[in-house]
């Protein structure tokens, strides 16, 4: 069965999804994204991951900065979709846009709701040292994915990933699920149930003020704060007054005054316990595995990482 579809996203965890819905044989009506925005040295606008994907297939791209005004709600009524699909878009959507398609809008999320609501689920998963996460399905209402959700897929966070290890599995995972999904509510067959009261989390924007590894916290945190904030925008520390991005580590086995180096290959004491660097990046340089970063910059055991 074919439907009328408008597709909302903007980054590339919303790439699979597109790609599936026109593989499945949707008729893709437009495609909304963010606004260009300057990017890169030259500071060109540059079109969002979608955009780009969008364009070069021939679909049409909408970039509204709002959807609040009465002008873009009358084009988007005019589509006379199916549905909307949202991933990741960016945009709230007011009540006359979720009310406009045929069966509503539907909104592929990178959590398990209720856990993790809001803008860095993936990244605040890691971070918070979840050990399951996944992909919900759930129907759009006015609330900040308040939503019942129609369908999930689970994964468990492993001890080696990151937020781009984590964002493309749960990206391929929701991008078959939301195929699955609009299939079952087209037949009818898909069951709503309401999101829990209890347990509900907020996934807010990783701020810069958090980016700073704090050493004296326990090495487990600062593990999974590093692999959260991997690759962008990255844990970092100061060396010699340089700052320094961690893109990698593991647990280590170790004791001694947080910060300080246990021995010549990167073990760092936490208040509790130890962890080993194993990618770093250098303001202003490609990053290194340890070995190579070495070569370049020797931390002895005994140094001080501040």
């Amino acid at each position: 069965m074919t439907l009328r579809l408008a597709f909302m996203g903007s980054p590339a965890f919303a790439l699979p999804a597109l790609a599936a819905l026109i593989e499945a044989g949707h008729e893709i009506a437009c495609v909304y994204s963010q606004p260009p925005r300057p990017a890169g040295r030259g500071k060109q606008e540059r079109p969002t991951p979608v955009h780009a994907f969008a364009a070069e297939r021939g679909l049409e791209v909408r970039t509204p900065k709002s959807l609040k005004r009465a002008e873009e709600q009358e084009a988007f009524a005019a589509l006379k979709l199916d549905a909307a699909i949202v991933v990741a878009y960016g945009l709230i959507l007011p009540k006359a846009i979720l009310d406009s398609p045929r069966v509503g809008a539907f909104n592929l999320h990178g959590s398990l709701l209720p856990r993790w609501r809001g803008a860095a689920p993936i990244q605040r998963a890691i971070m918070a040292g979840d050990r399951v996460t996944g992909v919900q399905v759930m129907r759009m209402e006015e609330g900040l994915d308040t939503g019942p959700v129609l369908a999930t897929a689970e994964t468990p966070i492993e001890f080696e990933d990151n937020t781009s290890t984590l964002h493309d599995r749960l990206a391929g995972l929701g991008a078959r699920l939301l195929v699955d999904t609009l299939e079952k509510v087209e037949r009818g067959e898909a069951v709503e149930r309401p999101q829990t009261e209890s347990g509900v989390t907020y996934a807010h924007k990783i701020t810069p003020a958090e980016t700073r590894i704090d050493w004296t916290r326990p090495a487990r945190e600062i593990d999974c704060m590093i692999r959260g904030l991997s690759p962008t925008p990255g844990a970092w520390f100061e060396l010699k007054g340089a700052r320094m991005k961690v893109l990698h580590s593991r647990l280590g086995i170790g004791k001694g005054a947080p910060g300080e180096a246990l021995d010549d290959t990167l073990l760092i004491a936490c208040g509790d316990g130890a962890v080993r660097l194993l990618k770093v990046q250098r303001e202003g340089r490609a990053p290194l595995e340890t070995e190579a970063f070495l070569r370049g910059q020797p931390v002895p055991v005994g140094s001080k990482l501040s």
